[in-house]
């Protein structure tokens, strides 16, 4: 890792502030060439860290003025990526930030890879692996809680949890070699009641880190909320009035909509993966079957269905069809034009017996909307969710290490109830060790790694 690194930090764009980060053991010589500070009495690399020099960034061929700029300087090991580091904040604009950032490629930097500058926080051990994900979880953040829990993980909130298990595993696996190098003693019975104890303790914290991430994922992804109905029931009315914006095509033609629409929103503090759907239907157009195949796929993989009907008509086979599609799943029941006069009583009496939430509304007064808010907050409880005071997972990559962490577990206490010998408990711990390990990192492969890291943005 002896190449010095470059990109652009900031947003592609117009802005007022653009910023292109430097890091490696060159770091200091490079903008020794580009950059002219306004007060040139003391050598670039005797500028202590945590300071800041105003002055220029010149062309090195011509001596042109390229912007005026204001160099933050990092040194070793005090830094993002605990090597040497500058970040020189210019004005923003595209062509701007590429002219200094050419000035540094020109002059011996290599342009970063995506996440480049964490991997090196991570490789060179400032933070370990779960903590540089949560940079990008923090970056792509689209709710509070959703921030405020990728900054505990940042601060190291999930690491102190696996380390403090793999603690109590260790001590284990301490407790079972002394039993297999001091056999005389015949101290294996006991050493199988404690790692007994030892192993239910540490399942049980295992499995509340796994639970958490119900909570976890609609914290990071949202409630994935599917609109589904006949084609005209008010599906595309709804999403506008959610979004409170005219996203969806509005029309009293039957398959307007053939595609899905997807919008991230948030209502009353819960956020949610909303999806407006193809009118379910049999149809002979081969497009609109599609959409109507999507949107059946989208509602058996849905957290939850807000199913649409027209309570002004009876209910027909493609209603009881939809009927038939959400009697398992987690819905919510809209009988929507209740503001007509021609409401049909059985329809509604129909509805009622379902087991469902049933609302009455009216997507033309907005009838039920409040109503419908209040209960997806009923429903899922965002409130509830104590970020401060607990450990929430939300990346699907620790859920996983984290369940065959419990596979591992449970297979240990096994071996020990079946009175095996002590030393095949062993086998199970380390494994369990290792699972937990890939999560912070201690043990992973570097195909893992490039992959992690590929996904985050230029200049991170």
């Amino acid at each position: 890792m002896s190449k010095t690194i470059a990109a652009i930090a900031t947003a592609t764009g117009t802005g007022s502030i653009g910023i292109i980060r430097m890091s490696g053991k060159d770091c200091l010589k490079i903008l020794e060439k580009i950059f002219v500070p306004k007060n040139s009495e003391m050598n670039i690399e005797e500028i202590p860290g945590y300071t800041m020099k105003y002055g220029y960034i010149v062309n090195t061929d011509s001596k042109e003025k390229i912007d005026e700029v204001i160099v933050s300087f990092f040194k070793a090991p005090r830094s993002y990526t605990t090597e040497n580091m500058c970040e020189i904040n210019s004005h923003g604009g595209t062509i701007v930030e590429q002219r200094i950032l050419e000035q540094c490629l020109l002059n011996g930097a290599d342009l970063a890879e995506p996440g480049e500058f964490t991997k090196r926080a991570f490789l060179n051990g400032r933070i370990d692996l779960s903590q540089a994900e949560s940079v990008m979880d923090i970056i792509n953040a689209k709710t509070d809680k959703e921030a405020k829990a990728s900054l505990g993980q940042l601060e190291g909130n999930l690491s102190k949890e696996i380390h403090g298990i793999q603690k109590e595993l260790l001590s284990i696996m301490a407790d079972i070699e002394a039993s297999i190098d001091y056999p005389e003693y015949d101290i294996e019975e006991t050493t199988n009641n404690k790692a007994l104890e030892v192993l239910n303790d540490v399942k049980q914290k295992l499995v509340k880190l796994e639970n958490s991430f119900k909570n976890g994922k609609i914290l990071k992804d949202g409630v994935k909320t599917v609109i589904i109905g006949k084609p005209n029931a008010g599906k595309s009315s709804l999403l506008n009035i959610m979004l409170d914006e005219e996203r969806a095509i509005v029309s009293d033609y039957a398959g307007t909509t053939r595609d899905t629409i997807e919008e991230f929103i948030k209502i009353q503090d819960v956020p949610l993966k909303i999806i407006d759907t193809a009118g379910i239907r049999d149809t002979n157009d081969k497009i609109e079957e599609i959409g109507v195949k999507k949107a059946i796929k989208l509602a058996d993989d849905a957290d939850l269905i807000i199913a649409i009907f027209d309570c002004s008509g009876e209910l027909d086979e493609e209603d009881l069809r939809i009927i038939n599609l959400i009697k398992n799943k987690e819905t919510i029941i809209l009988l929507n034009k209740c503001d007509l006069r021609q409401k049909n009583v059985k329809t509604i009496n129909y509805m009622s017996e379902l087991n469902k939430t049933v609302i009455e509304a009216s997507m033309k007064t907005k009838k039920g909307i409040d109503e419908l808010y209040n209960c997806i907050e009923k429903k899922f409880k965002m409130n509830e969710i104590d970020i401060g005071s607990e450990t929430v997972v939300t990346n699907i990559r620790h859920k996983n290490q984290i369940h065959k962490a419990i596979e591992s577990i449970d297979k240990a206490v096994e071996i020990v109830n079946s009175q095996m010998p002590i030393d095949i408990i062993a086998v199970e711990i380390k494994q369990t060790l290792e699972d937990l390990g890939s999560i912070t990192g201690d043990n992973v492969s570097e195909d893992i790694i490039n992959e992690i890291f590929s996904k985050f943005c230029l200049g991170k």
